[in-house]
């Protein structure tokens, strides 16, 4: 399998995965202060929204790619 097939099929289902499911979160850890000993620390939940056209652009231009990986080695 060559990477141009590769690099497709990796950006249809990331394509798909973000027109599922629009967005994703993780958590982030601040220290926010150290007094000597004492570590003070915040642990705040970012979400990252993922755009409809960003996913939708991802899956059609990894149909670009894996159709004309086709045609040009067939």
């Amino acid at each position: 399998m060559n990477s141009i097939r590769i690099a497709a099929i990796v950006l249809i289902v990331a394509g798909v995965l973000g027109l599922a499911y629009g967005s994703f979160s993780y958590t982030r850890e601040t220290h926010q202060a150290k007094l000597g000993p004492l570590e003070l620390s915040v642990k705040e939940q970012e979400t990252v929204n993922i755009p409809i056209w960003a996913g939708a652009g991802a899956t059609v231009i990894g149909g670009v790619l894996l159709l004309l990986g086709v045609r040009r080695k067939g």
